[in-house]
């Protein structure tokens, strides 16, 4: 029996980290924290250990690529509308505009500055 949700941990892999970070810190309206880790730059993004959920990274390693799609992470908004209106100004794209999931809420996917495709959602 599980005592926690199961993931607890996202990297996004990214090329350009300058560019990346912008795009996350504007979207998302957070500032990202510098984590000292060998052989690649990472990036978290604010955590609360206490909290559930999962928190993440931007991370430039060499031999890793951005622009996955396999495994998409999903950020949590209060309003989803607001995070997507900022998408396009700070360098992404819409992918599939806020659309009702019924009793789960609203969501909505955008691709970044790197080509990953995530997701924004609202309860």
């Amino acid at each position: 029996m599980m005592t926690s949700n199961p993931i607890v941990w996202c990297e996004i892999y990214v090329e350009d980290m300058d560019r990346a970070k912008s795009f996350y810190e504007s979207v998302f309206q957070v500032k990202l924290e510098n984590l000292e880790s060998p052989g690649m730059e990472m990036w978290t993004f604010p955590m609360a250990m206490d909290k559930g959920g999962a928190s993440g990274a931007l991370v430039k390693m060499e031999g890793f690529k951005s622009g996955g799609s396999g495994t998409i992470p999903y950020f949590h908004c209060d309003e989803v509308a607001v995070e997507s209106d900022r998408v396009v100004a700070a360098g992404g794209q819409i992918k599939q505009a806020k659309m009702s999931i019924g009793q789960y809420g609203f969501m909505a996917l955008i691709v970044d500055t790197e080509g990953n495709t995530i997701g924004l959602h609202m309860q």
